[in-house]
């Protein structure tokens, strides 16, 4: 599978942006997909994971209620829309796909060690 993230920029805080994930490949409608983001000098975080129906889905406690993930099978396409987004959002966010994780309330869906392809990552930068 390969990932192709878009959809980053600069956004004044409260705003909002939606981020795409195009993926290429037999494995993504079989793949639970997950949105991370990286801050420079700090790890990796996991933001969101979705079923691989789309029925079901997980967030970090700091973006529930701000930050909707979705999918489009049809579309090979994976969808971060962010709203009131906030100067602490700016990051590099990278798609993920893991045909091997069971559920995404599992711990697994929430580490990258568990995802196998990754997208290139785009930069989302919230100005105060």
């Amino acid at each position: 599978v390969q990932l192709q993230a878009s959809g980053g920029g600069l956004v004044q805080a409260g705003g909002s942006l939606r981020l795409s994930c195009a993926a290429s490949g037999r494995t993504f409608s079989s793949s639970v997909m997950g949105w991370f983001r990286q801050a420079p000098g700090k790890e990796r975080d996991f933001v969101a994971a979705i079923s691989r129906s789309g029925g079901t889905t997980y967030y970090a406690e700091s973006q529930k209620g701000r930050f909707t993930i979705s999918r489009d099978n049809g579309k090979n396409t994976v969808y971060l829309q962010m709203n009131k987004l906030k100067p602490e959002d700016t990051a590099v966010y990278y798609c993920a796909a893991g045909p091997s994780i069971t559920t995404v309330q599992a711990l697994g869906a929430r580490v990258p060690y568990s995802y196998d392809y990754w997208g290139q990552g785009t930069q989302v930068t919230v100005s105060s």
